[in-house]
């Protein structure tokens, strides 16, 4: 369902799909009741703080959590196959006060856990500093550390036989947990920032479509 709409959206319809965004019951309950009056699917996304391998702030582990949002869904009868969930912000978020090489092993097996718990939306977000990094971290440290857990997503998804998930890459979005001042607004990157590449990051899928020209 979600790579039909982006498909349908590439090809020029005006179609999206919100993401609800949290980890509470009550909240689910409600966004699959939307759904289900909308006659749409519903997508929910548990953050790297509320989920990860040892249970965040929520208890909960990947797994558990889809179990919960699915569990919700035949509560209420609305189809599973129409229930999908997403993990956002995953990368080393969670374990910046550790050293850049410690917080990535735990990012390793954080995108794994939930890889192979059949999430179809995953955000990798590399973007913040860790506690041996520079302050602020250049784009090729961001998007080799990005193409590392990508890696590890694809190899998740064909080691679990899982279709394997669509990729939200970047931080055009407030900080993990929301931002901490008043946004009026969202700056964009400059459009010649994405066209930058480097040589030295190899694209780390066939299925996504990606040139294996070593090109990133």
């Amino acid at each position: 369902m979600l790579a039909d709409t982006i498909n349908r959206h590439k090809a020029g319809e005006s179609v999206g799909v919100y993401s609800v965004c949290s980890a509470h019951p009550t909240v689910v309950e409600a966004a699959i009741a939307q759904a289900a009056a909308d006659g749409t699917y519903v997508l929910i996304e548990a953050t790297s703080n509320q989920v990860d391998q040892f249970g965040g702030y929520t208890g909960l582990r990947p797994a558990e959590f889809r179990d919960l949002v699915l569990g919700l869904a035949d509560q209420a009868g609305f189809p599973r196959d129409r229930a999908v969930v997403g993990g956002d912000h995953l990368g080393p978020n969670r374990w910046q006060r550790e050293s850049a090489s410690a917080a990535m092993a735990k990012a390793d097996v954080l995108i794994a856990a939930y890889v192979e718990a059949g999430y179809s939306k995953i955000h990798l977000d590399c973007s913040m500093s860790c506690a041996d990094d520079p302050a602020v971290l250049d784009d090729e440290i961001v998007a080799g550390r990005a193409a590392r857990l990508m890696r590890v997503a694809e190899d998740a998804a064909e080691r679990s036989g899982t279709a394997g998930p669509m990729y939200v890459i970047g931080t055009e979005v407030p900080v993990p947990g929301g931002a901490h001042e008043t946004l009026d607004k969202l700056t964009p990157t400059p459009a010649d920032r994405p066209a930058r590449r480097s040589p030295r990051i190899a694209p780390p899928s066939k299925r996504l479509g990606c040139n294996t020209s070593g090109r990133g």
